[in-house]
């Protein structure tokens, strides 16, 4: 039958974080264009925050038995063996009931032993490589794939000739919003709007910057704040003026709180720093310390796309100076627009499609 009059089967795997999940959520979004030719299905974690975000795109979700191999010595390292062990048996036994015609994994320690049984099965699988710097799980994966899409060209070297450079899928790209409702956030368009990311479970250390510099910043500027899952103050943001909390937003709501931002304080996952790439927004990022987002981070500082600042080295007077320079700054903010704009490859989304389709043929 020819591949564009069959109906595929696809499974998507990866979470613990929403960084290894968003990008295969804007493929999905890309290939339901296709009307009527795909089934989609995932298997994450129980603990992260993928089954709400896959639910809510309309996809069946599975959670499986995951772990995680750490560089240093670690009990749980040794738990986390049976963990894996335990997750492989489960991906054999579902994939040999559902025989899906391609596994596509965007990272997580989840997807290892899901792309193992895909390759004991014979199954088609690609993977997709955020990060400047190639993380442990894609490394596992990596022999047993038919391609591997890199995010940065710098990367082609990792992963040879199975290595595509196409950028990074961003759902974003389907929310285009004309209409900026400052209202709805409870936002006044007379003071500057700095939307503040932790990142898909929240990063406590932003969060507390933040809360130690309220006093100081909603004074000249207002601010939306994703804290994360169970990390709000309670009952006392509702209190302070200009102060905005949410544990998450979805993505139309991401949507529009980037349309209504002026400035972007946010980690550098990948996912983030595509959606602020493609949409241009002046941003100051603060990695994860000595983590893959510090080389995510160098890539942004280089091209002098984003202030970077260490984690480190804040305080919560050096954080509240850096923002107001910044929303003082108009002619720094148009450096860093456009230099952002540019420092990451476009039509990651249907480069991602064509190779699926070249992969199923």
């Amino acid at each position: 039958m020819d591949a564009k009059n069959k109906k595929y089967k696809i499974l998507l795997t990866g979470g613990g974080t929403a960084g290894s999940v968003s990008p295969l959520l804007a493929v999905a979004e890309e290939l339901k264009r296709e009307e009527n030719k795909f089934d989609f299905f995932w298997l994450g974690t129980k603990y992260g925050p993928e089954q709400i975000m896959v639910e809510e795109a309309g996809i069946k979700f599975k959670a499986i038995s995951g772990g995680k191999w750490r560089r240093y010595f670690s009990w749980q390292n040794l738990i986390d063996i049976f963990k894996i062990k335990f997750g492989f048996w489960q991906a054999l036994v579902i994939l040999l009931k559902s025989r899906p015609d391609l596994v596509i994994s965007a990272g997580s320690f989840v997807s290892v032993p899901v792309v193992w049984a895909a390759w004991l099965l014979g199954v088609k699988v690609l993977v997709h490589q955020q990060d400047t710097r190639p993380g442990l799980a894609n490394r596992l994966m990596a022999p047993f794939t038919q391609v591997i899409t890199v995010c940065f060209e710098s990367s082609l070297k990792d992963y040879g000739k199975k290595a595509v450079w196409i950028g990074n899928p961003t759902r974003i790209t389907n929310y285009e919003l004309r209409i900026t409702n400052y209202k709805k956030y409870n936002l006044s368009e007379n003071l500057p709007v700095i939307l503040v990311i932790g990142g898909g479970t929240g990063a406590q250390s932003i969060n507390q910057l933040v809360w130690q510099s309220l006093s100081e910043l909603t004074k000249f500027c207002q601010i939306i704040h994703l804290v994360g899952k169970d990390k709000r103050i309670k009952n006392q943001e509702s209190r302070i003026k200009n102060y905005n909390v949410y544990e998450f937003l979805d993505v139309g709501q991401m949507a529009e709180a980037y349309r209504l931002a002026d400035i972007v304080v946010s980690r550098c996952g990948l996912g983030t720093l595509s959606e602020l790439s493609y949409l241009g927004k002046p941003s100051i990022i603060i990695p994860i310390p000595d983590s893959h987002q510090e080389d995510n981070a160098a890539i942004f500082s280089q091209n002098q796309a984003a202030i970077v600042l260490q984690q480190q080295d804040l305080s919560g007077n050096k954080f509240v100076r850096e923002i107001k320079n910044l929303v003082s700054n108009k002619a720094l903010q148009e450096k860093l627009s456009k230099n952002i704009n540019q420092v990451m490859k476009r039509g990651a989304n249907e480069a991602m499609v064509e190779i699926i389709w070249k992969i199923l043929k």
